[in-house]
């Protein structure tokens, strides 16, 4: 069995101001800092193997702290990446709330293609398929993957079995770690949109029979 703990990157000052997307030259603010510096001390004690992040900027800021303590690299995937919103990068939420398009992410996601970009389900098949390869390459061993809100809820909701249309009923907040384990039987969702104590990844007795429960 492969943990894989997905971390949302930190605060930036668009986050729910705008979608940035595949946009570069967005980086943590004072908030986002804060949070990715306290992941060392969040995930203390825990046998992390490696560290993959999405290629922007945000994503790899959020992961150096962490990298830094474990003197570990950052390894960069692609398929990591956030959506491309395509025509929509850049534009403030307020204006794309009253559009027909953004009701259909509300509630219709999975027929959504973003103008000029992807669609979420195509997101959730690259996303999938490239954990699905991180936790082959460290069988039995536990990665931090730092990646997107929209990329993390969508390989929740593939993991769970529920349906893409219910996306939004999934909160994955800014530094938040959502832990799932993947194995060649069930997969298992053992933490969402956490950002306080993760001790129970530690290797005692005690952490392990809590993670069994």
């Amino acid at each position: 069995m492969t943990t894989l703990l997905l971390v949302r990157h930190g605060h930036t000052d668009a986050a729910g101001n705008r979608l940035t997307g595949w946009a570069s030259g967005v980086h943590l603010n004072e908030l986002g800092r804060r949070e990715a510096e306290e992941l060392p001390d969040r995930l203390d004690g825990v046998p992390v193997r490696a560290i993959y992040s999405s290629p922007l900027e945000r994503c790899r800021e959020t992961a150096a702290p962490l990298a830094k303590a474990r003197s570990l690299p950052v390894r960069i995937r692609r398929r990591l990446i956030e959506v491309d919103y395509g025509d929509w990068t850049g534009r403030p939420i307020s204006q794309l709330r009253r559009t027909k398009l953004w009701r259909q992410v509300m509630f219709a996601p999975s027929g959504v293609r973003f103008p000029g970009g992807e669609s979420l389900l195509d997101v959730q098949a690259r996303a999938a398929d490239e954990l699905r390869s991180i936790a082959d390459e460290h069988a039995r061993g536990l990665v931090v993957v730092v990646s997107h809100a929209d990329v993390i809820r969508l390989v929740v909701a593939h993991l769970a079995g529920m349906h893409a249309d219910h996306l939004q009923r999934l909160v994955v907040d800014t530094g938040s770690v959502t832990a799932v384990a993947l194995s060649n039987g069930v997969p298992r969702i053992v933490k969402l949109n956490d950002t306080g104590d993760l001790s129970a990844f530690r290797p005692a007795r005690s952490s392990r029979r809590r993670l069994r429960g």
